[in-house]
């Protein structure tokens, strides 16, 4: 995440999810749960990037980009635990799902898409088409084990909670905004990725 106050920002995430917060070099913050890197929060302006397994590393559209590395969480990875990423969705005011297609290998069953890298094809990323988006962004989503909790949290730390708590195909969920800088959307206790779209 790419926020004005870093500091200030994983301070507030870490208050939320219950990250253990550890200074990097050059001024930039991550986020644990356990030995698992939950977020990594960074000065600037640009809001969430997100990283895809892929062969090449490269940069895609909308905010996110193709990492050789490990993947950490997906939905191939263990069960997303308190604080950790959980689903992410593309929100967008002009479908592109070709795109994504060709540059990740994925399929398109309804507002899903889906892959087959590692087996049999799974949810890996939702999309949402909104008349009243700009650029086309992804989101990212956090596991909580208790939403109202955490919602009763972010308001306790100035933070905003924008909507929800409501029902979503994926789960139980809410929005929520840091007062500096960054917001995602919370989902109670996915069983998991993609909580009750898990394949």
């Amino acid at each position: 995440m790419s926020v004005a106050e870093p500091e200030l920002s994983v301070d507030f995430f870490a208050a939320v999810l219950g990250w253990t917060v550890i200074a990097e070099p050059g001024g930039s913050f991550t986020g644990w749960v356990g030995d698992r890197l939950a977020a990594q929060v960074v000065a600037g302006q640009e809001g969430w990037r997100l990283f895809f397994g892929g062969d090449e590393p490269r940069a895609l559209r909308a905010n996110s980009f193709v990492d050789s590395g490990r993947v950490l969480h997906g939905p191939w990875a263990p069960p997303p635990r308190h604080g950790e990423p959980c689903w992410a969705e593309l929100v967008t005011g002009t479908p592109d799902d070709e795109y994504w297609v060709r540059e990740l290998g994925w399929a398109v069953r309804g507002d899903l898409f889906t892959s087959a890298r590692h087996g049999d094809p799974r949810p890996v990323a939702g999309t949402a088409t909104s008349p009243t988006a700009g650029e086309p962004r992804w989101g990212v989503f956090f596991a909580v084990d208790d939403l109202p909790a955490a919602c009763q949290r972010v308001s306790e730390l100035d933070g905003r909670v924008s909507s929800g708590p409501g029902l979503l195909p994926l789960g139980v969920t809410a929005s929520i905004e840091s007062p500096h800088g960054g917001g995602c959307v919370l989902l109670e206790k996915p069983a998991g990725w993609g909580g009750n779209r898990a394949g």
